[in-house]
């Protein structure tokens, strides 16, 4: 059957895949036929994330990114990929003037540090095969919107968005395309943590035009759209997936 989006032949790296948006991704992304190596940090739920996938050539590994010597270890391990799914992402809801150097770190470690440095590693390790694509998950929160108690978040984000578009352009001439989807809020256990109540969320969520919350595989597609030869056009682009929030 013919489907452009289709990843048979393409081996794919998907980061943050013990859980939420990674999780749903490399799921999806098996059952369009890619060979995937998936990798997080807590090992019960990676495995369990691996006994879900479509097929048997896929690979796990273990590792917290914010380590640069495992990034180094991970990489001289990996076969030559056609994509990279930047997912993993943490959170820290911290009113501004109670923000602080360490909680900045954390934050930008696990969400800018690991995923550009992983990027550039792989690139410079000529781990990543031409017509190869980069996918960075963003957030609507930092380039476009804002909340409060957020800025630490949403710097981190905004970053990621910033860096990526200048990756498009730096990289094009070697034919790798960069792109950025910007999810508004998705049903994840990561919105379930930080002391946010399932009060504050169920108001927020009629906030939304759609009025609800996205589901993670809504995101995992759009992902698997720039990782696809659908999009062999189209890099330096943030697509918005946000149930029309952005729109109000």
């Amino acid at each position: 059957m013919y489907n452009p989006f289709t990843l048979k032949g393409k081996t794919i790296l998907i980061t943050g895949a013990s859980s939420g948006i990674g999780k749903a991704t490399a799921v999806e992304c098996s059952k369009l036929g890619a060979s995937l190596i998936i990798i997080g940090r807590d090992k019960q739920r990676l495995s369990a994330t691996y006994s879900e996938l479509d097929g048997n050539n896929h690979i796990q590994i273990n590792a917290d990114l914010t380590d640069e010597s495992t990034i180094d270890k991970v990489i001289d391990e990996l076969p030559c990929i056609d994509g990279i799914a930047n997912i993993a992402g943490i959170v820290k809801t911290l009113p501004f003037h109670f923000i602080s150097k360490k909680e900045l770190d954390k934050v930008f470690d696990v969400n800018f540090f690991a995923p550009v440095l992983l990027s550039q590693k792989i690139i410079k390790k000529k781990k990543l095969n031409k017509d190869s694509s980069i996918v960075f998950v963003s957030s609507i929160d930092g380039p476009i919107t804002a909340h409060i108690g957020n800025s630490i978040y949403s710097a981190s984000k905004g970053a990621i968005s910033a860096i990526s578009r200048n990756m498009a352009v730096d990289l094009a001439s070697k034919k790798i395309r960069v792109n950025s989807v910007l999810p508004g809020m998705t049903e994840t256990p990561l919105i379930h943590g930080d002391g946010i109540t399932q009060e504050q969320l169920d108001i927020d969520k009629n906030l939304y035009p759609l009025k609800r919350y996205g589901d993670s595989k809504e995101i995992a597609w759009a992902i698997i759209y720039f990782l696809s030869d659908a999009s062999a056009w189209t890099t330096g682009s943030q697509l918005i997936v946000d149930g029309g929030f952005t729109l109000l």
